[in-house]
């Protein structure tokens, strides 16, 4: 199930904030009336310029905090170019004979 929480961040805003207890997860109509929510509580601080930049500067934040599991530092990304190039160098690497070859071994991943 899940539990919603409600946060006042001033008298025109709030916001919801949605904690899951895995595995299970929120019905779409649950995932709608939260939208339809949260349009709502926009819609009544649109005219505000400065609410509106505080949300915005919120909701970047929170963007920032959902992690991309496929970006890595250039740290990273040399670490793991090295370690592939002394795979290869100890003979740890596969060869294909045809490309039919290769996209089974992709698949196979």
């Amino acid at each position: 199930m899940f539990s919603l929480k409600q946060f006042v961040i001033s008298s025109n805003i709030i916001i919801f904030a949605v904690e899951f207890n895995y595995p299970e997860f929120m019905t779409a109509v649950q995932l709608n009336t939260m939208n339809t929510e949260l349009w709502q509580s926009i819609g009544a601080i649109a005219d505000s310029e400065p609410l509106m930049r505080r949300l915005t500067r919120y909701a970047k934040k929170l963007a920032k905090e959902k992690e991309d599991p496929t970006l890595m530092t250039k740290e990273e990304f040399f670490r793991r170019i090295d370690e592939s190039k002394q795979q290869f160098e100890r003979g740890e690497y596969t060869r294909f004979s045809d490309k039919e070859e290769m996209v089974k071994w992709l698949n196979s991943l």
